[in-house]
């Protein structure tokens, strides 16, 4: 039976091959290289205490739909503000309701580096990131072999890029670190560990703890997926995380701007309020 990671790629190679019959490499090429320098994720991650980068989504394959967004721009300011140090945006179609446009608004109106998360399997769609703002996208290992994940990432350092590399098991971790030591990034390595199994979808609060260990000596390790609340906040920083990726509990909350300050507060240490999740917005 196919996977969900398997299909989710699957259909990226397939917009893919469409955008490009619109845009060929050479020209995309050119349009990434005329955006402005982007800010550095790394550079926003290294901060003290335990950074928040916050989402938007409007919809995921396990919850289904979870917000309407019908101004993503409001949406991440409302996170800036609240102290986000960077703002993911789902860019895929099919699962999450995504474009490319969410990305580009939102990288030309905020100061704080976004990312481009989606499923890359091409070196096509790391130029569109370029081109539409980005600071960084997101590479999953899982989804990728090696000799992919190195040109990606190689492809990255040519677009003036960085990448959260993804991994959820000590396995691949190993494997980002072949790979980011191949590459020798000019920044320092983000590696985000993602408690949620694409294959159930089911999410493992222990997997973080479980592999912070073997990453890259000297990354910046990213707590992703079930992130809910400060107390979990706190559970991640304890076990070494220098960021979380929080997506469902922001992009549903009535006040994000609030909801992210108690993230914020929480990853230094600080005693916050949690103001709770919105539900008026999910069916």
């Amino acid at each position: 039976m196919e996977s969900f990671l398997d299909l989710a790629c699957a259909q990226a190679r397939e917009r893919v091959a469409e955008a490009r019959r619109l845009v060929g490499d050479a020209a995309l090429r050119e349009q990434g290289l005329a955006t402005p320098t982007p800010p550095s994720l790394a550079a926003a991650l290294g901060g003290p205490g335990t950074a928040v980068i916050a989402e938007l989504k409007r919809a995921s394959p396990s919850a289904g739909h979870l917000a309407w967004l019908p101004d993503p721009l409001a949406r991440a300011r409302a996170y800036v503000d609240g102290g986000a140090a960077a703002v993911s945006v789902l860019t895929e179609p099919a699962h999450f309701r995504g474009t490319l446009a969410d990305l580009a608004v939102v990288a030309a109106g905020t100061d704080a580096p976004t990312i481009r998360k989606d499923f890359l399997v091409d070196a096509y769609q790391v130029w569109e990131a370029r081109a539409a703002g980005a600071a960084a996208v997101l590479l999953i290992v899982a989804a990728l072999d090696d000799a992919t994940l190195a040109g990606l990432l190689a492809e990255a350092g040519q677009a003036g890029l960085e990448a959260l590399v993804e991994v959820h098991d000590v396995a691949e971790a190993e494997r980002a670190r072949t790979a980011l030591a191949a590459a020798a990034p000019t920044t320092r390595p983000v590696v985000g560990v993602n408690a949620r199994d694409l294959a159930t979808l089911e999410v493992d609060p222990a997997r973080f703890a479980a592999c912070v260990a073997a990453l890259p000596d000297g990354a910046l390790a990213v707590a992703e997926s079930g992130v809910a609340a400060p107390a979990d906040v706190a559970r991640v920083a304890a076990a070494g995380a220098d960021a979380v990726l929080v997506g469902t509990h922001v992009v549903t909350a009535v006040d994000p701007a609030a909801e992210v300050r108690s993230l914020v507060a929480a990853g230094r240490g600080e005693r916050g309020d949690d103001p709770g999740r919105a539900t008026l917005e999910r069916p």
